[in-house]
């Protein structure tokens, strides 16, 4: 029997990008904490994920507003609400800053700020009706102290920490909250990473999937309720700033 929103009194959580690695360790992750989870990836896994774990789930790009709108339609028409945004993404062009073209960069824009800027359009009313909520994107410990691999990820990614910032000033009074996860080495199984690949982590070994999706169900919980505006380091320590 189809489910109705006046049947539904758990938490719904949106989960964009939720294929594979961190966006799809945070669908089982939330789903097993009680969360009715919605996602979405261009490759079908992220549905196929949530539908296995009894929520719901699309195919489509986080560059897509339409693909976005029809993400967010569905958690509202399936389960009457949305308390809980994860924005995760993909990888974009790499290689020597000079060498990335207008395209490569603009495509950067869209993948890493922009999907974030207009899931926050599009959801925020819905947060509004719910009497709040909370947004937490993947971003990544490059975000300020970027290195050469990835520019157009650390560059849109500074972007980003400066969005959050604006949004959570803009929207903490109507109790909702945005936070970015700076992640480091992250991989489904970090026992497979190379010792001299974690050589320069105090902790000395990668972090698993599953660690970084605890930390974001964390920021999209009560536990984290006063934090907003916030760019949390998730990086064994990697990061060498104060």
């Amino acid at each position: 029997m189809p489910e109705t929103p006046s049947s539904v009194s758990e938490k719904v959580a949106i989960v964009v990008g939720g294929g594979s690695g961190i966006g799809a360790a945070c669908v089982r992750e939330f789903a097993a904490n009680g969360y009715r989870v919605v996602a979405m990836s261009p490759s079908g896994r992220a549905r196929a994920l949530a539908e296995s774990l009894g929520g719901a789930g699309l195919d489509g790009s986080n560059t897509s507003v339409e693909d976005l709108k029809a993400c967010v339609d569905l958690a509202v028409s399936r389960y009457g609400r949305v308390d809980a945004v994860v924005n995760s993404s993909g990888h974009a062009a790499r290689g020597p800053v000079l060498e990335i073209t207008d395209e490569q960069w603009s495509e950067g824009v869209d993948l890493y700020l922009l999907n974030v800027v207009r899931m926050a359009r599009l959801v925020t009313p819905h947060l509004i009706a719910s009497g709040g909520g909370a947004i937490v994107n993947i971003s990544t410990a490059g975000t300020f102290e970027p290195g050469p691999k990835f520019p157009v990820s650390v560059t849109m990614r500074a972007a980003l920490a400066s969005f959050t910032k604006l949004y959570a000033n803009e929207y903490g009074p109507q109790g909702i909250r945005m936070n970015n996860v700076l992640t480091g080495l992250t991989k489904d199984d970090p026992s497979v990473v190379p010792a001299e690949w974690t050589s320069g982590i105090p902790l000395r070994r990668a972090q698993s999937t599953a660690e970084a999706a605890r930390i974001v169900r964390f920021l999209a919980g009560e536990e984290s309720a006063y934090m907003t505006g916030q760019n949390l380091r998730v990086d064994g320590g990697e990061t060498k700033s104060v």
